[in-house]
């Protein structure tokens, strides 16, 4: 996968995984990753799919309605890639957070739905749910923030508090914030999610 690695400066500092929006890349989210922790490892990914010449990370049939086999296998193979690149970069796979944005905290989501260890903990900045239906793993020992818009037109409010009400049923450690706006994201919501990071 096309990607970013950028060494911390602090090896007991967590790697933090950044997953872009559609339609973005691997550079997007790098000045969250400041914000959130300056001392830490960044790896940052560029989704394998595209849509309309738009980069994602698994596609949909329509919006808000996701290709669920493709979701599957996209999921394993970003799951496979962290394997690789613990290795390769030599940090901790059990210390990833992931920060993720729209397309990007989907598939951040889908890899707790789908792996127990895949994350330490994941910053999901308006997110869905991945896939009804399904028996999670169990999710204890990992913490999660969801930032949310009261009127976001792509991710319903009931959207996200479903999905946190899935992941803390798993165990998870679960915070939903929220912002009285759509789906774009703010700068008072990743501040709160730096102080979120910071608390941990």
């Amino acid at each position: 996968m096309k990607h970013i690695f950028q060494k911390g400066k602090n090896p007991a500092k967590p790697t933090l995984l950044l997953l872009h929006g559609t339609g973005g890349n691997e550079l997007d989210l790098l000045p969250l990753a400041g914000m959130i922790d300056d001392e830490a490892n960044v790896l940052s990914v560029r989704g394998n799919v595209l849509e309309n010449g738009m980069p994602r990370f698994f596609r949909r049939l329509a919006e808000g309605i996701f290709d669920e086999e493709d979701l599957v296998f996209r999921t394993k193979e970003l799951n496979e890639f962290l394997d690789e690149a613990a290795n390769k970069y030599d940090f901790d796979r059990k210390n990833i957070v992931a920060i993720g944005y729209s397309n990007g905290a989907n598939i951040a989501a889908s890899l707790l739905f789908h792996y127990q260890n895949a994350l330490k903990a994941a910053i999901l900045h308006h997110p869905m749910v991945p896939r009804k239906g399904i028996e999670l793993p169990d999710l204890a020992g990992t913490s999660v923030f969801i930032a949310a818009g009261t009127n976001d037109p792509i991710c319903s409010p009931l959207e996200s508090a479903e999905l946190k009400e899935m992941l803390t049923k798993a165990n998870a450690n679960v915070e939903l914030h929220w912002e009285n706006r759509g789906h774009q994201l703010t700068a008072t919501e990743v501040e709160a999610a730096a102080n979120w990071y910071k608390n941990r």
